[in-house]
């Protein structure tokens, strides 16, 4: 199983990297810079040698660097969009310089616009990324597109809508999906049942693709189906529940996929325990789901 935490680079990159290691986790996700700011300053060899050094020595088989909160590719505000297009081509020459696979974003919000539109607005943003010398250099990297709750005017609630931007951009090859847990049954899709499970589960084949799913994320919910609020919860302790987790962890479609936990921080137990929690839900390779 390949699971890990989004973990903090205080104190230096490679320290998110010792995080995982005392975790005893095999993925890692984390922000690059400050996760708040516009302001990206150019990752220095010294920082990214000691952090490729460290994960060499760890035990760490996935990576991914999440981008900023700030990002909306879909704004019809000029300044904005610039700044946000600027900012995933930094993130992806980032990714590049430590060899990190995927960079995954929100698409954003239309902002009154229309969902047509800010889609539109999505597509030609990442065909401006993907065109850049940044991307260009960093071949291998791939962008992870993932689903929202759908609070406000935010894009990408329906798979239908991640699939609409994936059928539009011309290098798709540069393209995945994130399907994050708690956005996903805050949107409607009823993961808490093995028929809930599948039938999200082939709306996603049919539209996005199960081969372009590259990620997972597991947050539970703490407010319920269809309700539009993104607020994650502990594993188990929202309205997702375990039974919900047991069978997503579980399903054929996806339980070789990355997971990767954004649950809350209260204390420095909750990491240890959210996932010790998953690992106990998660059946043998050999074994039959219950």
């Amino acid at each position: 199983m390949i699971l890990g935490c989004h973990l903090s680079i205080s104190g230096g990159l490679e320290q998110a990297v010792a995080r995982a290691e005392a975790l005893n986790i095999n993925a890692l996700q984390i922000f690059s810079h400050n996760a708040r700011s516009w302001k990206m300053s150019p990752l220095s060899p010294d920082d990214a040698k000691k952090f490729l050094e460290r994960r060499q020595r760890a035990h760490i088989e996935y990576t991914v660097i999440h981008t900023i909160y700030l990002i909306n590719l879909a704004s019809p505000d000029k300044k904005i969009f610039s700044l946000s297009v600027q900012a995933l081509k930094d993130e992806i020459q980032r990714a590049g310089e430590l060899h990190i696979p995927h960079v995954n974003t929100h698409i954003g919000a239309h902002m009154g616009q229309g969902v047509e539109k800010g889609l539109e607005r999505v597509v030609e943003a990442l065909e401006s990324v993907l065109a850049s010398p940044q991307a260009k250099n960093a071949p291998t990297v791939k962008i992870l597109l993932e689903n929202s709750a759908g609070e406000g005017t935010e894009l990408g609630a329906s798979f239908a809508e991640l699939a609409t931007v994936l059928k539009n951009v011309q290098h798709p090859d540069r393209l995945g999906v994130c399907i994050d847990t708690c956005h996903a049954f805050c949107a409607g899709y009823d993961l808490t049942t093995p028929q809930g499970l599948e039938k999200a589960i082939e709306e996603l084949d049919r539209t996005v693709g199960l081969e372009r799913v590259e990620l997972i994320h597991l947050n539970d919910s703490k407010f319920p189906l269809g309700s539009r609020r993104d607020r994650h919860e502990h594993i188990g302790q929202g309205h997702i529940g375990l039974e919900g987790f047991r069978l997503v962890v579980n399903h054929p479609a996806l339980r070789h996929k990355p997971f990767i936990l954004e649950t809350p921080k209260d204390d420095e137990q909750s990491d240890p325990t959210n996932v010790a929690r998953v690992r106990s839900l998660r059946y043998d390779d050999g074994a039959r789901a219950r």
